[in-house]
């Protein structure tokens, strides 16, 4: 009845395979990305079957670490979009799982089955499918999403992970298989036991983290509608004072025509001209960004920073949420930056224009000498004595949502936030519209 365990062993190995595959987020596209995991791991199985053939399922269970663990790490650690912890978690949540799962059912075997793998050929074969629907059901969206949302925080649940996995390994297979030290079972058992609190703890942390970033991002967007709202009502009232004070005008219009200085009134009319453009708040073509622009040309004002605007974008109609989110957070920062520098160091700059088949956004700020930031990096997410980092990832996430992505760095005294977004995801978002 030996074949029957080795079978199973082949079902586990395949099926740890196909639950990490649900979890990561490879590099490449998921038909070849599917298509190099069969053939690479088909064929550390097929090494790892004929060892158990050889050698035994003894010597095998304690070279397991060194034989598939290790390779199998290496292997997909080249095919992740994700490095660092990230990637360790996912990858030894996966293993922990099937050893788990492994364990469990060898005892439930031994003890009630007899030990003629029966039982633990019959219940491997329902327990790998039923845990990879709840994994599909319940825990891939939202641990998919934490992956795009949370840059921090991984480390200490992956070092947890790994802990497991080694004590798993160490307690089911040294120094023999634990069905042969019954001495150790309760312990074992504890182990199991514990490690599922453990992992409820690991997720119910995970879950509050996303559930604190989409409120996050709620936020945002009622903070990114009242600045919209607060805009418009601003130039309401400009335009009723305007309105009031153009009897005033009116009045010393007529005045210099009669008294036939018509160059003076040509100048008057210039420089009511020039008071009008604040008014009416028009630093772009397009009514949504024209109004966050409007919002922040002001804010900018009130910290008495100069801010340049570089706007190369007409009247035509684009997916303005993405957009003026992306543009707020951008200048939120910029803001709260220059707060902490000298009066006379507080400039910023906004440049959006057509590249190809790309929209461009640049924000450039002035930042603190001691804030350095490379290429493909992201500050910190705290505010707390930082100058940048919140609403960073909110960037990124609207960027990618149009077919783009973001890139942040530090350049000659300056914090710079480049966002590229696609034509092409621009003209679909605006026909689904």
């Amino acid at each position: 009845m030996e074949i029957l365990r080795d079978l199973s062993v082949s079902w586990a190995m395949f099926h740890v395979i196909f639950l990490f595959i649900m979890l990561f987020r490879s590099r490449y596209t998921k038909k070849k990305t599917i298509l190099l995991a069969l053939t690479g791991m088909g064929l550390l199985m097929g090494l790892n079957m004929a060892g158990l053939i050889l050698f035994g399922f003894d010597t095998m269970g304690k070279a397991f670490l060194f034989t598939c663990s290790i390779p199998s790490f290496v292997f997909f650690y080249i095919l992740s979009a994700d490095k660092k912890f990230r990637f360790l978690l996912t990858f030894c949540l996966a293993d922990t799982t099937c050893l788990w799962i492994m364990a469990v059912t060898n005892l439930l075997d031994y003890y009630l089955g007899g030990g003629q793998y029966v039982l633990m050929f019959v219940s491997r074969l329902i327990a790998f499918p039923l845990i990879e629907y709840c994994v599909y059901r319940f825990l891939r969206k939202p641990y998919l999403e934490l992956q795009d949302t949370v840059e921090k925080g991984w480390g200490v649940f992956a070092c947890m992970t790994v802990l497991y996995y080694v004590l798993l390994t160490v307690i089911n297979n040294y120094p023999a298989n634990i069905v042969n030290r019954p001495e150790d079972t309760p312990a074992c058992i504890l182990v199991l036991i514990l490690m599922l609190f453990n992992y409820a703890t690991i997720f119910s942390a995970l879950y509050r983290q996303l559930l604190l970033f989409r409120r996050q991002q709620s936020e945002r967007a009622l903070q990114e509608q009242k600045n919209y709202l607060e805009a418009q009502l601003d130039n309401q009232q400009r335009i009723r004072k305007m309105k009031h004070d153009m009897k005033g005008h009116t009045v010393t219009l007529a005045g210099l025509l009669s008294a036939g200085k018509s160059g003076e009134a040509q100048e008057y009319l210039k420089s009511m001209e020039v008071s009008m453009e604040p008014v009416f708040g028009e630093v772009c073509a397009n009514p949504y960004i024209n109004a966050v622009l409007s919002h922040y040309v002001q804010k900018f004002q009130e910290l008495d920073a100069e801010l340049k605007l570089d706007i190369r974008i007409g009247d035509e109609e684009l997916p303005y949420m993405e957009l003026c989110q992306i543009l707020s957070n951008g200048l939120d920062n910029a803001c709260y930056a220059l707060k902490e520098l000298e009066k006379e160091n507080r400039s910023a700059s906004v440049q959006m224009k057509y590249s190809k088949d790309y929209l461009i956004i640049r924000i450039r700020n002035r930042c603190g000498k001691d804030l350095h930031v490379e290429k493909g990096e992201l500050p910190a997410t705290d505010k707390k004595g930082r100058e940048h980092g919140f609403g960073l990832p909110t960037v990124r996430e609207g960027a990618k949502k149009l077919g783009g992505d973001m890139l942040c760095y530090t350049e000659n005294g300056d914090f710079v936030l480049d966002v590229m977004v696609r034509m092409e995801r621009l003209c679909l978002t605006r026909a689904n519209s």
